[in-house]
């Protein structure tokens, strides 16, 4: 019935939607018929209300009667990018309207240029790094979708500092998302700097006015409370002739066990479980160098992303950033010292004991990882052997 007046709109207006209901009464009141723009458009509202209950119908009978798993998506609102991943390609974003919890696809943008596909894939990272800190105060610098930058503060200010000092040089184009509203102080600390986006649960008029007397070009972008809405179950990723559909990486970890002689210190577990969630959001192979710079207060020093063998992230990135900044933050003679507070993360497990004789090498003595592999068993004597309190979590956080 629904697609025959659909068919009919030229004489027919369907509704199908009791957000219509008011507007249209409210047309046929004051002109005693509805408009050709008013039926075209409930036209296609009500085609789409039928081509959704058809996918259902197929979906569920094609796994009850016929025993195949059949996927139908559905994006709307096709909005033209500024360009794809590089300028010579064109692109478009299309929003799934069912996702609830806060998101790339249901920014509100207040000010700046039109998006592009990098913008929406950093702003994706930017957000689901910053999900991860609840209810904190925290500060996620995304560059290429890795976290260069994460810190919890007392403020949005010192969080943004504190994330800063975690990698300046990559923080130059950077995106940044907030746990909170951005305050003034918070958008004066990025009067010099230059940022492509900053992501917010909302931002004081004051701190507003001043970032967009900042740049016109900067991209101010506001997204629901964080927590709020549901969270959404299952991820897709498109590959070419396919779609993969997974469930949603939403746990921190499985347990969390001390597996060495030396006890992890409960005094470190605050800091250890924040390293551990900005290595979920490293892309992998990942080790992050995670720091106490103030009691209760964390921030990323140092940290090795998308790496062929995680060796590499921890010798060649993440050491030499640490080292790096904590001699600009603490002086030459005190990096020993603090090197050996850091509590060092990895995404999965380690296949050899080297890269605990690394870390010992550098003076790192409390590593979280999965756990799981054929050497834990050598993994462990090594971590023994050197004095590294070691936490296994049992719950790998690839990302690719």
């Amino acid at each position: 019935m629904l697609r025959s007046a659909a068919k009919n709109y030229r004489y027919v207006g369907v509704v199908v939607d009791p957000a219509d209901y008011s507007p249209v009464l409210q047309e046929l009141e004051a002109s005693g018929e509805l408009s050709v723009q008013t039926r075209s458009r409930l036209c296609v509202k009500a085609f789409r209300a039928t081509a959704d209950y058809d996918a259902a119908i197929d979906r569920y009978l094609s796994e009850k009667l016929a025993d195949e798993k059949i996927l139908r998506l559905k994006y709307t609102r096709g909005q033209v990018l500024r360009y794809g991943e590089n300028w010579h390609q064109k692109a478009t974003f299309y929003r799934d309207e069912e996702i609830t919890e806060p998101c790339a696809g249901d920014v509100k943008q207040l000010h700046g240029k039109q998006m592009s596909y990098n913008n929406y894939l950093d702003v994706d990272g930017a957000i689901e790094a910053v999900k991860e800190l609840g209810n904190t105060v925290g500060v996620a610098v995304i560059k290429h979708t890795n976290p260069c930058g994460y810190a919890t503060g007392e403020t949005p200010r010192e969080a943004l500092e504190a994330a800063w000092q975690g990698d300046p040089v990559s923080a130059f184009g950077s995106i940044i998302a907030c746990t909170v509203p951005v305050d003034l102080a918070t958008a004066e600390f990025l009067k010099e700097k230059f940022v492509e986006i900053l992501v917010a649960p909302g931002y004081e008029k004051e701190a507003l006015a001043f970032l967009k007397s900042k740049s016109k070009n900067l991209r101010i972008l506001q997204i629901p409370p964080i927590g709020s809405g549901e969270a959404e179950k299952y991820t897709y990723r498109h590959i070419i002739g396919g779609i993969l559909q997974q469930e949603r990486d939403i746990s921190l970890y499985q347990q969390w066990e001390t597996v060495t002689q030396s006890e992890f210190p409960e005094e470190k577990k605050a800091l250890a479980e924040f390293a551990w969630k900005a290595v979920k959001h490293t892309k992998s192979n990942a080790i992050v160098l995670a720091r106490e710079y103030k009691p209760g207060r964390f921030q990323v020093i140092g940290m090795g992303a998308g790496q062929p063998n995680r060796i590499d992230s921890l010798q060649k990135l993440a050491v030499t950033k640490a080292r790096e900044n904590l001699k600009n933050i603490c002086g030459e003679k005190n990096i020993k010292r603090e090197m050996s507070e850091l509590v060092m993360a990895s995404d999965a497990f380690f296949p050899f004991d080297d890269i605990v004789l690394v870390a010992a090498e550098h003076g790192i003595r409390y590593i979280v990882q999965p756990g799981g592999s054929l050497r834990d068993d050598q993994v462990i004597a090594t971590a023994n052997r050197k004095g590294i309190s070691m936490v296994f979590t049992a719950m790998r956080h690839f990302l690719h």
